[in-house]
């Protein structure tokens, strides 16, 4: 309501709130985008030029192409294996978390069964826990099976996604017709059938925002892959990455400096960085359309 009244109310002062109107965007653009043009432009620069230079000027090509080398031959190339393992473990996740989020979203907004109000509950209550109070029992449970340190400790968490079964529930308790329901339970088809012929293909919107939520949640996770996992050949990107910038001390010349004699500095963590926000940004550019409809759709009662 306060956006509406917002906008007819610029609409209705003319030139003036059309004035406003791109003063606003022009704000959110220099908000948003001059830390991304400093990201792109930082690893231009030696370390020194990070105090003396304007912080949008542009270093030097040899020093850009030197950072992203350095970057890549950590190790014999070990940022190649971090970025491997972060992207399965994500695919795996989200198609997990797919599997098990929308059919469970479904169920808790179309049919009626016992305990059903107590398992909504639940997954409110499982959504607004933060991460850092999960962690301790997820590694119990995990170490009872045998299964920390390994990439199902990472995966399996990842697949049960409550922000998602949640977001399921409200978009089928408001696009999906409880009439359309019952004429095919009318009809003779079973649920299965309801949910797989009626309900899946609705959900095309709702499927591209899903994906985009948990491919962004479980990419930059850092945390649970952090806690349970100990093998630097099983590490996620971020855990990776941050596992090498935080291991520096007063006494050393940069990052984590090897025995090849690979140095992570700030050219170098900037990197880091664009290795880490880069596939997001892909994903968002490819699935914009779907993340979009996807907010929208079912905002009003259909």
């Amino acid at each position: 309501m306060m956006t509406r009244w917002f906008s007819r109310n610029v609409r209705d002062i003319g030139f003036l709130g059309s004035i406003l109107r791109w003063v606003i965007l022009l704000i959110f653009l220099i908000y948003f985008v001059i830390p991304m043009i400093w990201l792109l432009i930082a690893p231009s620069k030696a370390t020194i030029q990070f105090s003396n230079l304007n912080p949008l000027a542009f270093g030097s090509f040899a020093q850009y192409i030197a950072a992203w080398k350095n970057v890549f031959s950590y190790q014999n190339g070990e940022v190649f294996l971090w970025f491997r393992n972060s992207f399965f473990y994500v695919l795996y996740s989200l198609l997990g978390s797919l599997a098990i989020g929308i059919p469970a979203g479904y169920a808790l907004a179309i049919l009626r069964f016992p305990g059903r109000s107590l398992m909504l509950w639940l997954t409110l209550i499982t959504m607004l826990l933060p991460t850092s109070a999960l962690v301790l029992p997820l590694f119990m449970e995990l170490n009872l099976v045998h299964l920390v340190n390994t990439p199902w400790a990472v995966i399996l968490p990842a697949c049960f996604f409550p922000f998602g079964v949640y977001l399921t529930y409200i978009y089928y308790s408001s696009s999906l017709p409880s009439e359309l329901v019952d004429a095919a339970r009318v009809d003779g088809a079973s649920e299965f059938d309801i949910f797989i012929n009626i309900a899946l293909p609705l959900a095309k919107p709702l499927l591209g925002l899903l994906a985009f939520i948990s491919f962004n949640a479980n990419w930059n996770n850092y945390f649970g892959p952090y806690v349970l996992l100990n093998d630097d050949k099983l590490f996620t990107l971020p855990v990776g990455i941050q596992t090498v910038l935080g291991s520096t001390s007063a006494l050393q010349p940069g990052f984590n400096p090897n025995p090849g004699g690979i140095h992570f500095q700030y050219a170098e963590a900037a990197v880091a960085g664009l290795i880490m926000i880069v596939p997001v940004v892909i994903i968002f550019l490819l699935s914009q359309r779907y993340v979009i409809s996807g907010a929208f759709t079912g905002s009003v009662k259909g």
